[in-house]
């Protein structure tokens, strides 16, 4: 069904949910990284914190949590299980105390180094696609968080 389509609710199966493609495509993300995973002993969270800091070392959980779009006390327990495999450290800032900073340690840096091209799940799409494709994603968050924020 076209989104331009005026239907009812009544109408709709779950197929012409786009908030259904998004989420079964999450979860078959899921199931193509799980391997590459299961190697390095991390979950796809623990993964992407490290992709964050392997592009930029000692940040603050404020921003790191930004960048994941995850909040403080859900990233926390991320970081001390990371801190605890040996991957990053948890510092306060010397300049402002309130702040926590989270560095890599040199087995965190190291892990990277690890990947191989092979490892990452192939989508089957052509640069051009992927690269549209991953575009309209990111407007489309954009557009759902400005969306949820005006409502509050």
């Amino acid at each position: 069904m076209k989104p331009t389509e005026k239907t009812s609710a009544l109408d709709l199966k779950l197929s012409d949910f786009l908030c259904f493609a998004v989420y079964s495509s999450n979860l078959a993300f899921g199931k193509a990284y799980k391997p590459m995973l299961e190697r390095l002993g991390l979950t796809y969270t623990q993964y992407i914190t490290l992709v964050a800091l392997w592009e930029e070392d000692n940040q603050t959980v404020g921003s790191l949590g930004e960048k994941l779009f995850l909040e403080s006390n859900t990233l926390t327990p991320i970081l001390k299980k990371l801190e605890a495999m040996g991957y990053v450290l948890r510092q306060r800032d010397p300049e402002d105390e309130r702040q926590v900073r989270i560095s890599l340690t040199k087995e965190g840096r190291k892990l990277r180094e690890g990947l191989s091209e092979d490892g990452f799940p192939q989508t089957g799409l052509d640069a051009d696609d992927f690269v549209q494709l991953q575009q309209a994603i990111v407007k489309l968050r954009g557009n759902l968080i400005r969306t949820t924020k005006d409502r509050e």
